[in-house]
């Protein structure tokens, strides 16, 4: 069976060649990217309190956005029982949004101890299943799930002391590694 002269492109194996080729002229724009999103990285570890609060109040914006869909979902349910039920998860997750929003404190407080459990249980759950493995990568996911297990409990510990700056802190460091990463990519390409 064949495609029409229409249907676009047909790829080959070759096209990972030439896509990378057409980046490798884009090399400085990726390290200009990077150098941009480590430096916002390193302000928002500069700024622990106010990243913290941006992240609350983006994280507010998209519950928020979450539970308008929730609740569009629902109301265009055919079956009265999903109606219902997504209604009302919309509507929580609203009323949940809207008062991270207005109670960023508060805000920030719930959603450091949302994380220091996640953190904690994840870890957990790493280990266990370092338990299932082979001996040779069971090594470091154990590692792994050590190291997240002690994230989560330092930070479920010092709560709620530190949810001022917890969420800031996660912010800064995840910005400072994306704008790394992409700062490595644009040098994989110049090299190249």
């Amino acid at each position: 069976m064949s495609l029409p002269d229409h249907a676009g492109p047909i790829f080959t194996q070759h096209d990972l060649g030439h896509a990378i080729a057409h980046l490798r002229r884009c090399w400085a724009w990726f390290i200009a990217f990077g150098a941009m999103t480590a430096a916002l990285g390193l302000c928002a570890l500069g700024l622990t309190a106010t990243a913290t609060f941006a992240s609350v109040y983006l994280i507010a914006l998209f519950i928020i956005f979450v539970g308008g869909s929730e609740i569009i979902l629902g109301v265009n349910s055919h079956l009265w029982g999903n109606r219902l039920l997504l209604t009302l998860v919309g509507l929580l997750y609203v009323v949940t949004g809207s008062f991270a929003l207005a109670h960023p404190l508060t805000g920030a407080a719930g959603f450091t101890l949302l994380l220091g459990v996640a953190l904690a249980m994840t870890g957990v759950v790493r280990m266990y299943f370092a338990m299932q493995m082979p001996h040779g990568p069971s090594g470091f996911v154990a590692l792994a799930g050590l190291l997240t297990t002690v994230l989560g409990l330092s930070i479920l510990f010092g709560w709620p002391e530190n949810s001022i700056y917890v969420l800031g802190v996660f912010l800064g460091v995840d910005l400072v590694f994306y704008g790394a990463s992409w700062i490595g990519f644009g040098l994989f390409l110049r090299k190249g």
